[in-house]
C-alpha cells in the first residue's frame, strides 16, 4: 500500500513539474541588449527586440532629399520625352530611354517611401507626387517657379532651356540634349553626396549611393556621345 502511494505521488510530482515546465519551454527567448561601456545591459523578450529593430530612424534629411529629387527627376522626364520625335542619333534615343526608365523607377520607390516615412517631417504641401503626363507644369523648376525650395536644387534647366531644346531637331537637338542632361546630373549628384553624410533611414541612404552609382556611368556616356 505504502509503495503503491509513493508511486502515486511520483506521478503527481511529475505532473505538476510537467506542467509549470512547459510554459517556460513556449516563452519568447531572451535578448540582451548592450549599452554603453560600464553600463547594464537590458533582457528584453525577442518580440520586443524585433520591434525595437523595426523602428528606423528617419531625419529630416531624408526626407527633404526624396522631396527634392522627385521634382528634379521628373524634370529629366521632361528631356527624355522630346527625344523620340526630335533626336536622329540612335544613341541618344537609347540612352534617353534608359534614364526615362531608371528615373521613373526610381520616383515610384520614393513616393511610396514617403508614404511610408515623411509623416511627422514638416509641412510641406509638395511631395512628388506631380504625374508624368503633367511635366509641362515642372519644367520651370530651374527658373525658381512652381514650388517654394527648388531653387535650391542644382541642375536644373531654365524655361529658356527647355524651349530652346523643343525647337531644336537633328544634330542641334542631340547636343543640347547631350548639354542639358550632363548638367542635370551634375546637379543629382551634387544633391546626394550632400545628403549622404546627414542621411539615417538605410534605404533612402540606398537609393541616394544608386543615383550617384548610375549617373556618374550616365555622365560619361553622354560625354562620349556629343556631336
Amino acid at each position: 500500500m505504502r509503495g503503491a502511494l509513493s508511486a502515486a505521488a511520483a506521478v503527481i510530482v511529475m505532473l505538476v513539474a510537467g506542467c509549470t515546465a512547459e510554459p517556460e519551454q513556449s516563452a519568447s527567448p531572451a535578448v540582451i541588449v548592450p549599452h554603453g561601456p560600464g553600463e547594464a545591459a537590458d533582457v528584453v523578450q525577442a518580440e520586443r527586440a524585433a520591434e525595437q529593430a523595426r523602428q528606423v530612424q528617419v531625419s529630416d534629411a531624408d526626407v527633404d532629399y526624396m522631396r527634392m529629387m522627385i521634382p528634379h527627376h521628373e524634370q529629366a522626364l521632361v528631356m527624355t520625352d522630346l527625344v523620340p520625335d526630335r533626336s536622329r542619333s540612335a544613341r541618344v534615343e537609347s540612352i534617353a530611354e534608359r534614364i526615362a526608365v531608371a528615373q521613373e523607377g526610381e520616383i515610384a520607390m520614393m513616393r511610396s517611401w514617403l508614404d511610408e516615412h515623411a509623416k511627422g517631417h514638416g509641412d510641406k504641401e509638395h511631395d512628388g507626387r506631380e504625374g508624368h503626363s503633367d511635366h509641362g507644369d515642372h519644367s520651370g523648376h530651374g527658373d525658381h517657379g512652381g514650388h517654394a525650395g527648388h531653387d535650391r536644387m542644382p541642375g536644373m534647366a531654365t524655361e529658356e532651356q527647355l524651349a530652346a531644346l523643343r525647337a531644336a531637331t537633328g544634330e542641334e537637338f542631340d547636343r543640347l540634349f547631350c548639354e542639358l542632361m550632363i548638367t542635370h546630373h551634375e546637379g543629382a549628384l551634387t544633391m546626394a553626396e550632400d545628403y549622404l553624410p546627414h542621411g539615417l533611414e538605410p534605404r533612402a541612404l540606398a537609393m541616394a549611393q544608386e543615383v550617384v552609382t548610375t549617373q556618374t556611368a550616365e555622365i560619361e556616356h553622354l560625354r562620349a556621345m556629343m556631336p
